[in-house]
């Protein structure tokens, strides 16, 4: 009897701690989301970019072309992505890792990357139809024969899910998969070594997060970029993963230079939001226990 109300108390327990991390990485990603807002304008520029492998002042030419209210076409499914993709990538990490701990068939220090992994995937299955959403949002060839979000959702649900809401989910899939991964699996080797070098918790946190992003970002650069190019098209886009690469590589003249045209603003964006969500995760973290 003794041992059974133990046990129970300490799923209770496990359960607590996991909701705290459901909760944590929803609220950091949510007062993240505030920078969003303020560069969607340069992530859509950026978008441009990688659409139609521009320079920067033409797509930003582009842009002021269509007006102010055209702007922010597009804002609404990186902003829910963003406040629910904490909520999720956060939580389910925690809870991979409990589980895994309790199994205890792998090596302690493999632990976090294999269960950032997991959430990685889960990820890529919640978030796929969102992307899909904006990046046919975002290119403004669609706005005339698909001038409204409820159009686009009727359109993507007649189709299969493979060309449909879930195009380009294989690429989706690695970029996640490995990108959670390598955050969770460096998140802490890093900010401990940062703490021995005499940082503060949140600026320990912060950096963190940064280099993260950016050792991320910098390889799995391409992965987005032929992503924007698979999903941006309702229609057509039919070859593949592997034609989908080939069409891509062709229109950048097969120079790695023109794939990572703009490149440098994704990157530094994500890299400023990831250090923010970063600390403010592992601060909300320290205070609750």
């Amino acid at each position: 009897m003794g041992g059974d109300s133990q046990g129970a108390a300490l799923e209770s327990a496990d359960s607590w701690v996991r909701f705290h991390s459901f909760l944590h990485g929803g609220t950091s990603s949510l007062i993240s989301t505030l920078t969003t807002v303020i560069t969607f304008p340069l992530y859509k520029t950026v978008f441009r970019q990688q659409l139609h492998s521009t320079a920067v002042r033409e797509a930003v030419a582009q842009l002021l072309s269509e007006g102010p209210v055209k702007l922010y076409r597009g804002v609404l499914p990186p902003l829910l992505m963003r406040s629910l993709n904490g909520t999720l990538l956060f939580g389910l990490q925690d809870t991979f890792l409990q589980r895994l701990r309790l199994w205890g068939c792998v090596p302690s220090t493999a632990l976090p990357a294999l269960a950032g992994l997991g959430a990685g995937v889960l990820e890529a299955v919640v978030f796929t139809p969102f992307e899909r959403v904006q990046n046919v949002l975002q290119n403004s060839r669609n706005d005339s024969s698909l001038p409204t979000l409820r159009s686009i959702q009727h359109k993507l649900a007649s189709r299969p899910l493979a060309s449909g809401y879930y195009a380009a989910f294989l690429p989706i899939l690695v970029r996640n998969a490995l990108g959670s991964s390598l955050y969770f699996g460096l998140k802490d080797p890093v900010s401990e070594t940062l703490r021995a070098c005499g940082c503060s918790p949140v600026a320990s946190s912060f950096i963190t997060g940064v280099l993260n992003s950016m050792v991320i970002s910098l390889p799995l650069y391409p992965l987005s970029v032929l992503v924007a190019n698979m999903q941006a098209q309702v229609d057509g886009g039919g070859g593949g993963v592997r034609g989908s690469w080939q069409q891509l590589w062709d229109a950048r003249q097969r120079r790695l230079a023109l794939l990572y045209r703009g490149g440098s603003l994704v990157i530094f964006r994500s890299c400023i939001t990831w250090g923010i969500t970063t600390a403010i995760y592992d601060q909300l973290k320290r205070h609750s226990r």
